[in-house]
């Protein structure tokens, strides 16, 4: 070929004479035994490539093959060779085989006590087994979380204190764990059992935390299955274990939204509005809409329209601000379906004023028998002109709170109304 032409440095030459001495070795003649044992201590895992190089020498066809550069594979080879070689002196020097081997068993010892240690530990394995499961549920696999949790539990169950000072709490904790598993599962019953487990251990020994927590999930199993009689009376229990206002905020707002479902109106708006109290106190913009939203919907069960529109305008601001687009659609079509509401309560009332004219000027039987029938002619033949409240787009409305509001664009989507006479 060309490239073997050309001429070659001194380095190569004295590579390619190298090789040429290796590929010439007998092949019955090999390293003393004794030399490859310190060679292979030295190089670590560098010495099969070592070897591997070796044998590609012994390949004429591929050592003579050049390179796109016109460097051939033979250079390539040697260098790697030379480069090792190098190194094995370097770290002979540096220190001797038998410190290098002590250094070794020494690490090796070390690394398999610590891991000795670790499985011996029954509150590493603990924490190590629990972040695994959690980790499980995070990733929607409920069931392998479930599975590992209960294997967990049998262990830490025929563990005894000395081995786990805590072990209430780890058993409290694992309770908790297959109840959250088997709530994403959809099986309630055995759910709510796990978690009243947990909360029984709790108040046998006093775990405030764990009570806590116990009440919170026996209280989203309630909700979950429809019985929210039962979710409010287990949330109540749980507030004053609330430590932080975030914390409040949830509670309030899912006790609210019990009270919502049983009609409980005005208790709705009451815990809607310590919801709002609690997120203005926490700063969380997210909560602060669904409060708002809550209060709104009592006081429109509470046909208090106007007061309704100012909730809910409050709850627009927020997903605006969270750029929410599925809050703030929704929303909107709430804000329509009261504006609606706000004009039809209007033309009734209106209706009814005209009722009562009409009443009272029959009931007035002191005036002459002619104006009587004159002014009940005139009232029983006159067609009522439209009121300027009944002129007026359903998407405006007059003086719902000190503040100006903005009227909201007659475009917006359409909203299912309450059931008549919420």
């Amino acid at each position: 070929r060309d490239e073997n032409l050309a001429p070659k440095s001194k380095a190569q030459l004295r590579r390619q004479k190298q090789a040429s001495k290796m590929q010439n070795k007998k092949v019955g003649e090999e390293e003393p035994k004794a030399n490859k044992v310190v060679l292979r201590e030295l190089l670590g895992e560098l010495y099969s490539d070592k070897e591997y190089m070796e044998k590609l020498l012994k390949d004429d066809d591929l050592s003579q093959t050049s390179t796109s550069s016109g460097t051939t594979i033979l250079d390539l080879i040697m260098s790697g060779i030379a480069f090792l070689d190098t190194r094995t002196e370097f770290w002979r020097q540096q220190k001797p085989i038998y410190a290098r081997e002590r250094d070794r068993r020494m690490r090796e010892r070390n690394w398999k006590i610590t891991r000795e240690q670790e499985r011996a530990s029954p509150t590493k394995y603990i924490l190590y087994t629990l972040e695994e499961i959690d980790q499980m549920l995070a990733s929607g696999n409920a069931e392998d979380s479930q599975k590992k949790a209960k294997k967990l539990l049998v262990t830490v169950e025929n563990w005894t204190k000395l081995d786990v000072p805590n072990k209430e709490e780890v058993i409290g904790n694992l309770y908790s764990c297959i109840g959250n598993a088997q709530i994403e599962l959809g099986d309630m019953t055995k759910a709510l059992e796990n978690h009243k487990n947990d909360l029984e251990l709790a108040q046998e020994h006093n775990l405030i935390d764990a009570k806590s927590r116990a009440l919170d999930n026996i209280g989203r199993v309630y909700a979950r299955i429809g019985q929210f009689a039962d979710a409010v009376e287990v949330w109540m229990e749980k507030i004053p274990l609330a430590k932080t206002s975030l914390e409040r905020t949830w509670l309030f707002h899912e006790i609210g939204r019990c009270h919502l479902e049983l009609s409980n109106n005005e208790a709705a708006r009451d815990f809607g509005e310590k919801s709002l109290s609690c997120s203005e106190e926490s700063g969380d913009e997210e909560w602060k809409m669904n409060a708002s939203v809550l209060v709104a919907q009592a006081e429109m069960k509470l046909n208090n329209y106007r007061a309704g529109v100012i909730y809910f305008e409050k709850a627009l601001e927020k997903a605006v601000l969270l750029n929410d687009e599925r809050a703030k659609e929704a929303i909107l079509r709430a804000l329509t379906n009261v504006n609606s509401l706000i004009v039809e309560k209007l033309k009734a009332e209106e209706i009814e004023k005209q009722k009562g004219s009409i009443s009272s000027v029959w009931m007035k039987d002191e005036k002459p028998e002619e104006l009587h029938k004159a002014e009940e002619d005139a009232v029983m033949h006159e067609s009522p002109e439209p009121t300027e409240v009944d002129r007026r787009p359903s998407y405006e409305y007059q003086d719902l709170s000190q503040e100006e509001k903005k009227p909201l664009s007659p475009e917006t989507a359409e909203v299912e109304k309450p059931p008549s006479g919420e």
